[in-house]
Formats: C-alpha cells, structure tokens, sequence
C-alpha cells in the first residue's frame, strides 16, 4: 500500500470467494497470487468467526486486515504498518477495533428475544459441536471454530414469527439482526459489514492522505449488501441459480460465474482495467 494510487478488494467468502457448496477456492488461488505479488490487499468480510478466518488466511497466506462476524470485529495483524494505529485494544496478537457489542451480551439478547416471542430460540451456545456439523455440514473442525464466538450469535431462524416481527423486536432491545434461511445472527447496534469496511477505509486514507485508494467489494446475498454500497465498484458473485433476488435490479456488475471461478474472473477483469495489471 505504499504506492499513491491502490485497489483495495474487500470480499465476502462463502458463496464468493469460496464455491457455494464444496467451499472450495482453488480457482481463485491464480489470481490471488497475482494481487499479493502486486500488494493488492484482499480483505474478507464474512459472517465467520475469527478462527474461522485464521484458517483460510493461513492457507492462502494472507497478511492484511480481515473483518469477522458480520462487521463486529475488525483484527489487524500487529506487524501491519500501514495504519496509525492505537497501541491499546490488543487482542488475540491483533490489534482490535470493536463495533457492536460482545458474544455474553449477544446471548443475554437471544434470551430477552425468546422471552418475548413465548418460544425458545437455540443458538450455537445452545448446540454441540456435532450437532452444528449436521445443520451446518461444516466437519467437527469446521464446527468447533464456528462455535468460538466473540462478538455474535447464530440462531436457527423461526419459522412462526415475521422478518418484520423479528427486526422490531431486536431493534427495541437495541441490537440488530442478520435475517437469512436457516439461522438468523444476532449482532450489536454497531455493527454491520459496511460500517466496518467504511472504518477500515478511511483509516488507510487517514494513514496515507495523498494516496488515490479505489475500493472494490464482492458478495453473493443480501448480507453483504451494505458492504458493496461502501466501495467503489461492488461485484455480484452470482449463485448456481443465478443472483440473489435481494440483490437484483441494482445495476452493479455481475461476476460471469459462481464461486470462486466467478469471483477470479471479475477481479482479474476489474485489476486489469484499474491497476494495468497483468492478471
């Protein structure tokens, strides 16, 4: 990041950078090459814990910044010098900037939630590792990380009760609510994937005031929604069936496949034009 003019890409994982159902990233790995050689930073913006994100990050030895749990966390690798950063809020051998609230009050909130519905609401401190494993697929690995919460909780979504219903009742209790198909997470007023990534960028602009820094962000459904209307060129990673209906009709441009083979292509395109790069 050191150079005056810099793409940053800002991604989603599952269903983007990883194929919807094997999780696989092996047809991104080319061009991920190609960014890290280039110090193009890519930083994920998931729903994942940061255990979760560790992994991934090992594998594909990346060394920025890297956004958790829906825009709660954001860890900055203490040897990034990239950023001014505060010496104080160290966690974990990262340097932490903490939006929303923390994993004991997001489960305090699931109970006053279930308390008003009159019904009970399990979440993933309510569950077994083997059990996340058969409502997830993820492996007893995969589950004891997505368990490690820090920040939020999962829940399985319930089927009586409105989306509208459920975000009033959330809201007045002051938090807010990630709405999807089989669970719901629950996350702090704070929070939110935007919010996060608009944080992180005006951070690195505050680091490097002179530097002409274009964002670009990916991302498959709904939930990443407020994080593509933060960046300059927001990329839609298309499921197998095609996009996301919550995501339709707002003009943005559509990567040509799903997963990572989809989100390979767009980037390789999008540097190309940006940067001059050869990818």
């Amino acid at each position: 990041m050191k150079n005056s003019k810099f793409l940053i890409i800002f991604t989603d994982l599952d269903g983007t950078l990883l194929d919807p159902e094997t999780y696989s990233y092996q047809k991104a790995i080319p061009v991920i090459n190609t960014l890290k050689e280039n110090q193009v930073p890519v930083i994920p913006v998931t729903s994942k814990t940061r255990p979760e994100v560790e992994t991934l990050r090992q594998s594909l030895q990346l060394h920025e910044p890297f956004i958790v749990e829906n825009g709660s966390g954001i860890f900055i690798p203490l040897d990034y010098n990239h950023l001014t950063l505060p010496k104080r809020n160290q966690w974990a051998g990262y340097h932490l900037h903490h939006l929303g609230c923390i994993y004991s009050e997001a489960r305090l909130g699931l109970e006053k939630i279930a308390t008003i519905l009159n019904e009970p609401l399990r979440g993933f401190g309510d569950m077994s590792e083997v059990e996340i494993c058969h409502l997830t697929g993820l492996s007893l690995e995969e589950a004891k990380k997505a368990k490690a919460r820090e920040f939020t909780e999962p829940f399985v979504t319930p089927k009586k009760v409105t989306p509208e219903r459920l975000n009033e009742i959330v809201q007045n209790l002051g938090y807010r609510i990630v709405v999807g198909d089989r669970f719901c997470h629950l996350i702090g007023a704070g929070a939110g994937k935007g919010k996060a990534v608009q944080w992180l960028v005006d951070s690195c602009k505050s680091a490097q005031p002179d530097a002409q820094i274009t964002t670009l962000g990916l991302g498959n459904s709904p939930n990443d929604l407020e994080m593509l209307k933060a960046v300059d060129i927001p990329v839609i990673v298309p499921g197998n069936k095609g996009i996301h209906p919550g995501l339709s009709g707002k003009g943005w441009q559509v990567a040509p496949a799903p997963g990572s083979q989809g989100w390979a292509e767009a980037v390789r395109e999008i540097v190309l034009g940006e940067l001059g790069e050869s990818v």
